[in-house]
């Protein structure tokens, strides 16, 4: 067998034994095996597959294997190579040595993939049954956006002449509260587009969402009198400084408003509606305070105030759920034309997204009887890692494979891992299958015995999620199956370290944790422990790349939730990686080459000229850059000084004084120029390079601390050009665009790194699934296990998926919510599952 094995000596010992033979052996039974964390489910799938090969029960062109990544699916092969290169050699048997070898001579043709890469496969073996073009590509996400960006503009265009309603009140919605002036950085048309890429995504669950009566114009004309009598009771108290007078503010503000346009006779029901929603929002609306006293004036008690200011609340709150739910499914409807528009564009550009990959690979499965038979004979047995991240699309392409025939089908998956619910895969849809292929004959294996944990940690994952896994099926929450013990410990070592949190209170007002003060003084004490953990000194013998700190997310309310970790770790020269990033545009070294194509594109842009100078490429410092802008005037490109070896100009005479210390200013801007001129006659990548050349930046980057994740950061912008002018993209300008929309919209993802790379891991969870590592930190401890409030609601049955779209809930969502929250929450105990079963030796808590 592979080297693999090794790495789990005595597996027959193991006490899933039993579960362990019978996939080996049990070839002709069709298996569901539930492995748990670090049981090694991997290494049961490729000798299940030699097992499959030796026997002759199917040769390795008839045998599919899909797996979740890409990366994933490239190490499945490595893997059966070495594994079959090693059972060739060991076997003695001269019939399953030349099984073995026919299976090296066709891995290549093998069909170890994704399952959107295994449905490319499908479409292109059947492009004319598929109805697609021979020749398609496949888009990458951010080219289908950009594709999606182009159809839906064209649409709103031609809406614009005559706007339906929905588009009508969604351009009238704002995207945060009005009153106080704070807000995101999209606007209406941009919010609008968001919501219909969402719907373009989910085009193959087209049931329409519910639109209940609702009575627009005569709820916001019963709002509008009650809104109207909050301000009347509200005007004149008797002191005012009254809070209760402060904190409605806002009400009487939009009262005065809409009473103007009434006195001339205007019924803007649109504005209104967008105003009464953002009331809602208004900060001393929603959480008014009492004030002080019975009586709010003479003639009013606080009571009435109170009361009517309740009644308004609770009646705005119902009329902004009703009125999103109104919008949202009009919307639906609404933005069908520009679902439209952008599949006529992929048809004319020859392409496919990943929705039309499974999609079209199910109906062509589904649909002609003939190919089905083909692909079912073609087909004879079907491999199937981390199933329980697969969406009922995948699954149904995979049982239609499948037939029931029994042993075809081998599944590896763990409930308890499920954390995909935003790709639309759960529980749910693994127990169907699930339970579905039991009744058909097959069987389910528990794999509990877990290679990876020393036994400390794994106790400790017992204990904490043992209550917590419950089996819940309405919150599709999984069983929970322990983890049973295979390493020893090291009883001179904990494994379970909980690290205190310097200073968790809240400096005002009572002693008690806050956190706001967790997510300022956690982040130092992760990185001292850190360099006091990698130190040489103790002797422990940990690398940097030894050690993850795991994040539920990275980015929170706009920040980046890891800055202040990986400040800490720079400030003690510790290496780091950010794997997978979405601050990765805000990186100091991408904002810098950012800043410099932009002085290259537009010299005249002194502010960006200068920008260039001083960042880290030609890194000049103030003095010279104040001294050479007082001296002669300007920093632009074109205009370098005579006496610096440039062309000048007639208002940058000879001063006569000492211009040595200069000429690097000089230099910097020469090859702005340069770089200029050429830009629009080379590839962007191209001018990237030479930019990088022209500043030795690659040697500086690398110098740095974390200078890989630096270096392969800058790098990733050159591959981010490349992909742009691949998906059609024609000028450096266009190309600086789409950097800075990418930057605003916390787009594009960092690179990842080689594994060799040294430096600590930070990385989300999700990113760390399937991954472990010696040491691991649980960062991040003030984020929610899950959302207060749904955002999707799937029945597939029904082709139905209910989601937010621009921030307005179908009615479908709403009606689902309380059971889409416990869901949620679900899941994110299993996230935390996840995570804390990527450590082996030390989990940091």
């Amino acid at each position: 067998m592979s080297a693999r094995v090794v790495r789990f000596p005595g597996t027959n010992d193991a006490g899933d034994a039993d579960a362990r033979g019978a996939i080996a052996n049990d070839l002709d039974t069709t298996l569901v095996v539930e492995a748990a964390a670090g049981t090694g489910k991997t290494t049961e799938l490729v000798k299940r597959i030699l097992r499959v090969l030796a026997t002759g029960r199917a040769t390795m062109v008839q045998i599919v294997a899909v797996t979740f990544t890409e990366k994933a699916a490239g190490e499945l092969k490595l893997r059966l190579r070495e594994a079959l290169e090693n059972d060739r050699a060991a076997t003695d048997d001269a019939e399953v040595r030349q099984r073995l070898e026919d299976a090296l001579e066709t891995l290549e043709e093998a069909h170890v993939n994704t399952i959107h890469g295994f449905c490319a496969e499908l479409l292109r073996e059947r492009p004319v049954e598929a109805r697609v073009d021979p020749l398609f590509s496949v888009l990458t996400e951010p080219q289908a956006d950009r594709l999606y960006s182009r159809a839906f503009h064209a649409w709103l265009e031609d809406a614009l002449r005559d706007p339906p309603e929905g588009v009508r009140r969604a351009l009238r919605r704002t995207s945060a509260p009005s009153f106080t002036g704070g807000g995101d950085n999209s606007g209406p048309v941009d919010r609008l587009r968001g919501a219909g890429y969402t719907l373009a995504q989910q085009r193959d669950f087209p049931e329409p969402w519910s639109r209940p009566l609702f009575d627009r114009a005569s709820e916001i004309d019963r709002l509008v009198a009650a809104l109207h009598r909050l301000a009347k009771l509200s005007a004149s108290p008797s002191y005012g400084r009254d809070n209760l007078f402060v904190d409605l503010d806002a009400v009487r503000r939009l009262s005065r408003q809409v009473e103007l346009e009434q006195s001339f006779k205007q019924r803007d029901l649109d504005g209104w509606e967008a105003r009464l929603v953002d009331l809602t929002r208004d900060r001393g609306f929603s959480r008014t305070r009492k004030g002080t006293g019975y009586k709010y004036n003479k003639d009013v008690t606080r009571t009435d105030v109170l009361g009517a200011r309740d009644a308004l609340f609770a009646d705005l709150q119902q009329f902004r759920k009703d009125a999103d739910a109104d919008l949202a499914a009009s919307l639906q409807q609404e933005l069908s034309g520009a679902t439209a528009r952008y599949q006529d564009l992929k048809r004319a550009a020859g392409a496919l997204d990943f929705t039309d990959l499974l999609a079209r690979a199910r109906d062509l499965i589904k649909t002609d009887e003939s190919v089905r038979r083909h692909l079912r004979q073609k087909f004879t047995r079907i491999f199937v890692d981390e199933f329980q991240d697969t969406d009922p699309v995948q699954a149904d392409i995979l049982l239609l494979l499948a037939d029931n025939v029994p042993g075809k089908l081998f599944i590896v998956g763990d409930p308890k891992q499920a954390i995909y619910r935003f790709r639309g895969a759960d529980v749910g849809t693994y127990w169907r299958v699930r339970d579905e292929l039991q009744a058909a004959g097959g069987r389910v294996l528990q794999l509990r015995t877990s290679y990876r944990s020393v036994p400390a940690i794994q106790h400790f994952v017992n204990a904490a999620f043992r209550t917590a896994m419950t089996g819940d099926r309405h919150a599709l929450q999984a069983d929970y199956e322990p983890l049973e013990e295979f390493r020893p410990g090291d009883d001179l070592q904990p494994a379970i370290v909980a690290l205190p949190v310097p200073d968790p209170y809240s400096r005002r007002g009572p002693l008690k944790a806050s956190p706001r003060a967790i997510e300022s003084s956690l982040p130092d004490a992760v990185g001292a422990f850190i360099a006091w953990l990698v130190d040489e000194k103790n002797g422990w013998g940990i690398q940097p790349r030894d050690v993850a700190v795991l994040f539920r997310r990275f980015v929170s309310f706009g920040e980046d939730v890891t800055r202040k970790y990986v400040d800490a770790m720079e400030a003690r020269g510790v290496p780091h990686l950010l794997v997978g990033g979405k601050a990765f545009h805000g990186r100091e070294e991408v904002e810098t080459i950012r800043a410099a194509l932009a002085a290259i594109e537009w010299p005249d842009d002194e502010l960006s000229v200068f920008a260039a100078l001083k960042g880290s490429l030609f890194a000049i410092d103030d003095e010279q850059l104040l001294e050479f802008r007082h001296r002669f005037g300007t920093f632009h490109p074109f205009r370098v000084p005579k006496e610096l070896g440039g062309n000048g100009g007639e208002d940058l005479a000879l001063t006569g004084e000492p211009t040595a210390h200069l000429m690097p200013i000089a230099h910097a801007l020469r090859a702005l120029q340069q770089l200029h001129r050429g830009r629009n006659y080379r590839p962007v990548a191209d001018t990237i390079g030479r930019l990088l050349t022209e500043t030795r930046a690659h040697v500086g980057f690398i110098l740095r601390p974390a200078g890989e994740q630096a270096l392969a950061n800058v790098l990733h912008v050159a591959e981010l050009a490349r992909q742009y002018e691949a998906s059609g993209g024609i000028s450096f300008r266009g190309f600086i665009d789409e950097l800075r929309d990418a930057a605003s919209e916390e787009a594009a993802e960092a690179p990842i790194l080689e594994e060799g790379s040294d430096g600590v891991r930070l990385m989300t969870v999700h990113k760390a699934k399937g991954l472990e590592f010696r040491v691991v930190i649980l960062a991040d401890l003030t984020c929610r296990m899950s959302r207060s409030d749904a955002s999707r609601y799937l029945d597939a049955s029904r082709g139905l998926c209910a989601t937010k779209i621009g921030g307005w809930a179908p009615h479908e969502l709403h009606e689902h919510e309380q059971e889409e929250v416990a869901r949620d929450e679900a899941e994110g105990v299993r996230l935390a599952y996840v995570a804390a079963t990527r450590a082996r030796d030390l989990l940091v808590v």
